[in-house]
């Protein structure tokens, strides 16, 4: 990886993180166009540059983060079944992480599911969360462990899912980052330092690039999103997702085609 390569990485996961488009599907995919998907460093590089990400959501909510213990509790109730799952299923994880295919099915299916959940869920306006609704939350950001889901994709539909306005949802959705993102990167360096690869500086140089250019980003990025979503809805992330999901199957199979000719 060269540090052009890291920046529009980092720039693609700063605008795709809090949008419920699939931040780590667009990383595999623009890592797959450069020809680096594959590489042990790539996939560490992809966890690590969020937590730039996390650091824009404190800073853009930092007043917020001096709420009650209780709301604390929802957030690891929230968390608790990204670790067991996460545990469970990493190294099937790690190999839908180098398949554009897996990223193109679920960009389509979640762009549908966008498209009518405004219809079904978009007259909430309950901002109040159960330690229920916190669980069924983090049950559905689970379903992002399949690349191309969205993490916020699927933790603000199910927030929405349990009466939740759409404001609320999101901004839940921005704080359960933080710990699942947290966790996700410990584990991922843990996963690293067992291959006994040492990190170079040339590396270390790229994530501290990439986490500034992520912060950055994601700063204008959530509170753009915050504001569309208020006033539109998610048809906008539906059709770009079904868009985005065709035309990444017609890409892969026309150069496989030319490859095999």
């Amino acid at each position: 990886m060269n540090t052009l390569q890291a920046i529009i990485l980092a720039i693609i996961e700063g605008i795709t993180e809090f949008l419920p488009v699939s931040s780590t599907g667009h990383m595999i995919i623009a890592s797959s166009f450069f020809g680096i998907a594959g590489d042990d460093f790539t996939k560490l590089f992809t966890i690590v540059i969020q937590l730039g990400t996390i650091l824009s959501v404190v800073v853009l909510y930092f007043k917020r983060f001096f709420q009650s213990i209780d709301f604390y509790f929802k957030l690891f109730v929230a968390f608790i079944p990204a670790v067991f799952f996460g545990l469970l299923l990493n190294d099937f994880i790690d190999d839908l992480l180098e398949s554009p295919i897996v990223v193109a099915i679920s960009l389509i299916i979640g762009g549908f599911l966008l498209l009518k959940v405004d219809d079904w869920f978009g007259n909430a306006e309950n901002t109040e969360i159960s330690y229920l609704t916190a669980l069924k939350i983090g049950l559905f950001q689970c379903l992002a462990m399949i690349p191309g889901v969205s993490r916020s994709g699927a933790s603000i539909v199910g927030g929405m899912s349990q009466k939740l306005s759409r404001t609320t949802a999101a901004e839940f959705s921005f704080f359960l980052a933080i710990p699942t993102m947290l966790g996700a990167t410990v584990k991922k360096l843990y996963d690293y330092s067992k291959l006994g690869v040492e990190i170079t500086d040339h590396q270390l140089n790229l994530l501290i690039i990439g986490n500034i250019v992520g912060f950055i980003v994601a700063l204008i990025a959530i509170k753009s999103f915050i504001g569309y979503l208020t006033k539109h809805g998610f048809k906008i992330f539906g059709y770009y997702r079904i868009i985005a999901g065709v035309a990444i199957l017609i890409i892969h199979f026309f150069v496989q085609k030319l490859t095999i000719i």
